[in-house]
């Protein structure tokens, strides 16, 4: 048996007849197993966004609100065995996970409220008795593929503002840990039937969604490789894309940083979630002045961090995915010591408190070949690379010197620095003091090879509308521009 899809507003038996089984990567236990999703299933699954459409989008704004807080009430009542779930098949530390949980609930909120306003406005007319107004209006079926790290929260960062604008959805969650996000399905029920759809897959069902005509729009995050993908297959059809896809994000430590502060931070921000974030801080480059003593504090915190068991409340951090995961991590490692870099901690698979999972060392490297591996490679684990520069100047020009552009950081007491740096690094978070703080009211997403588009805030609400221009003139007469050109005298 393979867990129920949702359509339509029930929880139905997938036509696939193929499966694709859950582990727990931290102890390889099966949890269950789902339908690999094809074309008959994403096909009704589209239907019944396509037939619940028009009526949810005509549904006023404070009846939608009304019932996306419910939704968000509904999530909250669900936070512990949503939560429990994620960390057993994501391998995402509980704590980790209850406040997944908990962001997800308030992305509804967030958007129940923004969405009650934000139809449109009004511009200056060209002329009396004109008015002149710009109305925002639904794409239609949105498709929200979201990735393994976080499966929860980034597909609320899609799901809540596309129905706040008036869409209905077809959503995706990762093959590798769906079940959570079907546990979240429970939580659509208040909605419209079809308002929320969720069909089940790998890569194979993500196609046909791209390459659906019933489908409207594809929102999704996941690596640039795939982005480019998704983007050219959609090209096809001009069928829009809200994408938000890897990065090498920079952290950069200048020499009037308080390290008491910057070295926890930067330790945390590379090693959230195993380092399995597309924001973490992969790249930090430390001015030599305090390049030392900043590595020291570094070592010291990362052996202070407990890899085990995620369901233990006192873990830190857990696996990786899954096998392929660690051995692709395990041989980039090889490559940025094979390019010259130190090995001071970690640097290979292992396997804690006899746990039989997807286990790698966090791991710390300094004298980093920026240029190398670690700058134009994704290292998607526990490895905080460390890069020495001369001084804040250099810092700047290196972390700027990538094809992508998702977030950066810097650590300085220097309001001038921090501005510059700024100014000069392209990201499209950029952090000061405080790395991988989110805001629901603030936009989210990457420049350059990071992505196309942006979620969260009013820019992630209109990610999921497009504008219509109304012109109205409220006297019906006979305008001195129209035909017969005999009666107009030419300009002198």
């Amino acid at each position: 048996m393979v867990r129920p899809i949702l359509i339509n507003g029930q929880f139905v038996e997938a036509k696939s007849n193929t499966a694709i089984d859950v582990h727990n990567p931290a102890t390889l236990e099966k949890l269950d197993s789902i339908a690999a999703c094809g074309e008959a299933d994403v096909n009704v699954a589209v239907a019944a966004a396509r037939a619940a459409q028009k009526g949810w989008w005509r549904l006023s704004g404070v009846e939608k609100a009304e019932l996306m807080h419910e939704v968000a009430q509904r999530i909250r009542v669900r936070q512990k065995p949503i939560a429990e779930m994620m960390t057993k098949e994501t391998g995402k530390p509980l704590i980790e996970a209850a406040d997944c949980v908990r962001w997800v609930a308030e992305a509804f909120d967030f958007y129940a409220e923004i969405g009650r306003y934000a139809q449109g406005f009004t511009v200056a007319p060209g002329a009396e008795h004109q008015v002149n107004f710009i109305r925002k209006e639904p794409f239609g079926v949105i498709g929200c593929i979201a990735p393994f790290n976080f499966p929860l929260l980034l597909m609320a960062w899609k799901v809540a503002p596309a129905i706040a604008a008036g869409n209905t959805v077809v959503c995706k969650p990762p093959h590798q840990n769906p079940l959570c996000g079907l546990m979240l399905g429970e939580a659509y029920d208040v909605l419209p039937p079809g308002v929320v759809n969720i069909v089940t897959g790998g890569g194979d069902t993500g196609s046909v969604m791209t390459n659906h005509p019933g489908i409207d729009m594809i929102a999704f995050t996941g690596s640039t490789a795939v982005g480019r993908k998704i983007a050219a297959a959609a090209g096809t059809q001009l069928k829009k894309i809200n994408l938000e896809l890897g990065g090498i994000d920079p952290l950069l430590v200048f020499d009037d940083a308080d390290l008491d502060v910057a070295a926890p931070g930067a330790v945390w921000a590379r090693l959230l979630n195993g380092g399995q974030v597309c924001t973490s801080s992969k790249r930090i480059y430390v001015v030599q002045s305090v390049a030392e003593e900043f590595t020291r504090r570094v070592v010291e915190q990362v052996k202070a961090v407990k890899v085990g068991n995620p369901s233990d409340p006192k873990t830190d951090m857990g696996p990786l995915i899954s096998a392929d995961a660690v051995d692709k991590l395990e041989a980039q490692v090889a490559a940025v010591l094979k390019e010259g870099a130190k090995l001071h901690l970690g640097g290979q698979r292992f396997q804690p408190d006899g746990l039989k999972g997807h286990f790698f060392q966090p791991t710390v490297v300094t004298g980093v070949k920026h240029g190398g591996i670690a700058t134009t490679e994704e290292l998607f684990g526990p490895v905080v690379s460390i890069f020495y520069v001369k001084d804040a100047d250099e810092a700047i020009e290196k972390a700027n010197d990538s094809e992508y552009g998702l977030g950066a950081t810097v650590y300085t007491k220097s309001l001038e620095l921090a501005m510059k740096a700024m100014e000069n690094i392209k990201a499209g978070s950029f952090w000061i003091n405080d790395p991988l703080s989110d805001n629901n009211a603030a936009p989210f997403g990457g420049m350059r090879a990071s992505g196309i588009g942006r979620e969260l805030g009013a820019e992630g609400l209109d990610a999921f509308r497009e504008p219509k221009h109304v012109h109205l003139d409220y006297i019906q007469e006979r305008k001195p521009d129209w035909f017969p050109y005999a009666k107009r005298e030419l300009p002198r």
